[in-house]
This record gives C-alpha cells, sequence and structure tokens, in this order.
C-alpha cells in the first residue's frame, strides 16, 4: 500500500487545520450575508424580482461552469501529486487557474456592464447586495487564485510530492469553499423569484 492509499481512509480533513477555522469563520459570514439577502428579500419580493430580471444569466453560468471544472482540475491535481505526477498536478493547478481567471473576466464584463448602464450600489436594495455579495465573492476568488498560484510555484520547483501535499490540499479546500458559495450565490441572487 503507497503513502497515496493511506490517505484515503485517513480521518483528518484535507489540508491544515487552521484553513478549516478559516473555512468555517468564512462560510460563517457568508451565512450572514445571505440570510440577510433572503430576509430582506422576502420584505421586497417585486423589486427584487423586477431588478433579478435584469441580471445577465449567460454570464452566471458561464461562471458556474468555470468554477465547478476549476474545482475537478484542482481534485485532479491533488490526485495527480499523491501519486507523484508533478507534471500532471502542476496542469491541472494551471488550469484550475485558467478557470479562475475566466470567472474573474466574466465578472469583471458583468460588472462593467452594469456600471456602463448607471447601475451601481446605490441603484436600489436588490443591487445593494448584488454588488456586495459578488464583489465579496469576488474577492474570495482572487485569494484563492493566489493561493493556487502560491500551490503551483511550490510545485514548480519541486516542494510538494506523494508524501508531502497538505499545502496543496489546503490550497484545494480553501478553493472548494469559495465554490461552493458561489453555487449557493448563484441560484439565490440570479435564479430564485
Amino acid at each position: 500500500m503507497t503513502h497515496a492509499d493511506s490517505d484515503i481512509g485517513h480521518e483528518r480533513p484535507p489540508g491544515d487545520l487552521a484553513i478549516w477555522i478559516f473555512i468555517c469563520a468564512e462560510l460563517l459570514v457568508f451565512a450572514v450575508f445571505f440570510a440577510s439577502y433572503a430576509f430582506t428579500r422576502a420584505n421586497h419580493v417585486e423589486l427584487f424580482n423586477q431588478w433579478q430580471s435584469t441580471l445577465n444569466r449567460n454570464y452566471a453560468l458561464v461562471n458556474t461552469l468555470a468554477l465547478i471544472t476549476s474545482s475537478y482540475f484542482v481534485v485532479r491535481a491533488i490526485a495527480a501529486i499523491r501519486i507523484d505526477h508533478r507534471s500532471a498536478s502542476l496542469r491541472w493547478l494551471l488550469g484550475a487557474l485558467a478557470m479562475g481567471a475566466l470567472f474573474l473576466v466574466v465578472k469583471s464584463m458583468e460588472y462593467a456592464d452594469h456600471y456602463s448602464h448607471g447601475v451601481n450600489l446605490r441603484t436600489n436594495l436588490f443591487f445593494m447586495f448584488y454588488f456586495s455579495l459578488t464583489f465579496f465573492h469576488f474577492m474570495h476568488v482572487l485569494m484563492g487564485m493566489v493561493i493556487l498560484g502560491v500551490n503551483a510555484a511550490v510545485l514548480r520547483k519541486g516542494g510538494y510530492s506523494a508524501e508531502n501535499h497538505r499545502g496543496m490540499e489546503t490550497g484545494g479546500s480553501y478553493w472548494h469553499m469559495v465554490d461552493m458559495v458561489w453555487l449557493i450565490l448563484f441560484p439565490l441572487v440570479y435564479v430564485m423569484r
């Protein structure tokens, strides 16, 4: 049995304990944001439905697919390093970064479209929540890309192996949290009526 095989049944969560404390704190903040949005929406249904219909769901769908794909790539990168396939792991990690970059570009295009039509945080209550929630998430994607970028740099220098890849698991755990939050944010802001 290899070290990679022994990790499969390991009882610890992947990555460092500190990242899990951080992830739990971040999820709590997002939960408060989501609850505030839902409560406010329940009291202003017509306003939220009216302005929600102006959002570009195609952009949101592309971003959803980009983040799901990027999380898959991160899983593949970690699986590859667990069996010491460093070059494959690096390729998967770079693919995840490319999908993260696609997310940021598409979201920036969406913001630019809103701003070109004079829509901003002060437009109304819906857009105050829309910009606050999505920009908070945008910054988390950016931070996740920095973490994955550091993982890729360490991997390229030979710093990770089948025996030592906890840093990649840590980065992957954070990235999956960012993806999971988007999978809640997307239907909440773009779809729910």
